[in-house]
């Protein structure tokens, strides 16, 4: 592969990338060569909750399924937080019982993850996907194991000159993905920004995240 967009809802079957589709266990899609699976803390229902878990429990222990995710949690919505660490929990415990890593959407709940990995003696590589924060909470994730992703809001940061520049130049090398999530952007124009942030060529950056998928995705 030359590129690899660690989190996408489009599947695009670009020969060049390999691309880690986001999929959600109620409408999955077989066609789909490598795949996420996970129930979304915006999505969760309890009406269907034990369905959906099963189905995410059969999906990894397939070789297509990657990942977990994305799953996590979010302060700004409705669904309450004890509901939505409840699921996560469990969705925790199946990625560790099959040892495939979790990717992660987060909203101001991340001291709530932080001492959830603590408690829960997480072993299997997180990923933080769509990062946005500043460099204190980076510095913070970063030594406390986590892996970082860019992408939208890393390119938002060309044009309105946002700190997440520095916060990226800032993360090592060894330790972050870059992805599109949902914008219209390709991942081309993401790796061709990042490098030039991290002052490297396009070959370099492409081989440095090559070995950082290669270390996270053992089981590919």
């Amino acid at each position: 592969m030359q590129y690899f967009n660690l989190h996408t809802h489009k599947f695009t079957n670009n020969p060049t990338t390999l691309e880690l589709v986001n999929q959600y266990p109620w409408e999955f899609d077989e066609s789909i060569p490598h795949y996420s699976i996970g129930i979304h803390p915006w999505y969760i229902d309890e009406n269907r909750l034990e369905l959906d878990l099963k189905i995410i429990e059969e999906k990894l222990q397939q070789p297509e399924c990657l990942a977990l995710g994305e799953c996590g949690l979010d302060k700004r919505i409705e669904i309450p937080l004890a509901v939505q660490i409840k699921v996560f929990k469990q969705q925790i415990a199946l990625a560790e019982k099959y040892q495939k890593p979790l990717i992660l959407h987060l909203v101001a709940a991340f001291d709530e993850l932080i001492e959830i990995k603590k408690r829960m003696d997480i072993s299997v590589p997180i990923i933080i996907h769509g990062f946005s924060k500043n460099a204190q909470l980076a510095k913070q994730l970063l030594d406390n194991g986590f892996y970082l992703s860019f992408g939208k809001y890393l390119l938002q940061s060309r044009s309105v000159g946002t700190e997440l520049e520095y916060v990226f130049k800032s993360v090592p090398n060894h330790r972050f993905f870059l992805e599109t999530d949902t914008i219209e952007e390709s991942l081309e124009e993401v790796y061709t920004l990042a490098a030039k942030y991290k002052k490297i060529t396009l070959d370099e950056l492409q081989k440095q995240i090559q070995n950082n998928f290669s270390l996270v995705f053992k089981s590919f």
